[in-house]
């Protein structure tokens, strides 16, 4: 069936060249390995493929692609500047953020010499020191080359952050009015619908199963009840559970939504969202990879005309999976407490970055105070 949907060594120089592989297949270069004075045996090799399992497992592959990404880009850079990678420079690192803030790199068909943002700075070197202790080695961030630099960086070039726009109640609306009622758009309703009442990440939509344990690459399961549904989520943040309620109506009903998918895709067992043949007629069993989320938000806002008034590529940079968080934590006119829980949030502070809307005063601490 046709579906829509998709070791490092000890010598500096092998480091170099391996840097592009991705992180979840560099089986030498994560530290996990017996001591040199004990020697291996069939139990204690297959123990060390166990760790070694059990670290990758420590980040999500999301991450971990990213941290490869961050390794074969300053791998690069160390070979075009003629230096090696290992072990590690304070003050090769610290040249290397101002090369990353400045974009004063080659030209633009060797290196891409746009400045980068704080931001990206900040996690490329979180990735650089995540990959040198992978390595046997310690990034030490505080070391003078490198936090000066950061710090002085931050404060020359420090911006708010971006934020991608909320999806609101009128718009979901329009996105799902905009979908069709074959077997694909019944998927992706239920989709968009579960990922805006649940404030879900894209990733944490795409990881749910029917059950617990059907799969071993599960991110969660469902049960379903009379009154909602209940997400059982391996989450950024660890284990938690989301409260999804019925809806008003069965047209916008997330619970319903996915009921409908479930039934007429057949599925009982495994992952809940899964590809379509190209007609769209019947399920496949190959879990969709997350970009699916993004890719059908940027779809449907587009068919769905929001923000109609601004061209087309600006459009599709406003929206990302984000949005179906935002618009939750901006349109749920309910204590903040509660949409706090939703998204599984350590602090209110980071739920206020979500919202895009509220009432900023309606605790008046200036009156309060007897002013």
């Amino acid at each position: 069936m046709a579906a829509e949907d998709e070791k490092s060594t000890s010598s500096n120089s092998d480091a170099s060249h391996n840097a592009q592989g991705d992180a979840r297949n560099q089986e030498k270069s994560d530290g996990i390995a017996l001591p040199s004075h004990v020697a291996g045996s069939g139990s204690l090799d297959r123990l060390v493929d166990t760790a070694r399992d059990y670290a990758r497992a420590a980040a999500s592959d999301n991450t971990l692609k990213a941290y490869a990404k961050d390794w074969a880009h300053f791998a690069r850079w160390c070979r075009m500047k003629g230096v090696e990678p290992l072990p590690p420079s304070s003050e090769m690192i610290g040249l290397y953020l101002a090369d990353l803030a400045s974009g004063s790199g080659p030209s633009p068909s060797q290196w891409a010499s746009r400045p980068l943002s704080v931001s990206t700075i900040d996690r490329r070197l979180s990735g650089l020191a995540w990959n040198y202790a992978q390595r046997g080695f310690t990034l030490d961030r505080k070391n003078r080359h490198i936090a000066t630099v950061l710090a002085g960086i931050k404060r020359k070039h420090a911006r708010p952050p971006v934020q991608k726009e909320a999806i609101l109640a009128e718009d979901i609306l329009a996105m799902i009015a905009a979908l069709p009622y074959d077997l694909r758009g019944l998927r992706d309703r239920a989709i968009l619908l579960i990922g805006y009442a649940g404030g879900l990440r894209r990733s944490e939509i795409v990881s749910l199963d029917v059950h617990k344990d059907d799969t071993p690459d599960s991110g969660g399961w469902i049960e379903i009840f009379d009154k909602g549904v209940v997400l059982t989520l391996n989450a950024k943040t660890g284990w938690r559970e989301v409260e999804i309620g019925r809806g008003s109506k069965d047209q916008t009903c997330p619970v319903h939504a996915l009921e409908q998918w479930l039934h007429f895709a057949r599925i009982d067992f495994g992952p809940v969202f899964v590809g379509t043949s190209r007609d769209g007629k019947r399920a496949s069993d190959k879990r969709l990879n997350d970009k699916h989320v993004a890719r059908l938000i940027k779809r449907t806002v587009l068919d769905a005309g929001i923000r109609s008034d601004l061209p087309e590529k600006d459009r599709l940079a406003m929206f990302s999976g984000h949005s179906l968080r935002a618009g939750l934590a901006s349109s749920a006119e309910v204590d903040e407490r509660y949409v706090q829980k939703q998204l599984g949030h350590a602090s209110a502070e980071m739920t206020r970055r979500y919202q895009r809307r509220r009432d900023r005063f309606r605790v008046n601490l200036t009156k309060a105070a007897g002013l």
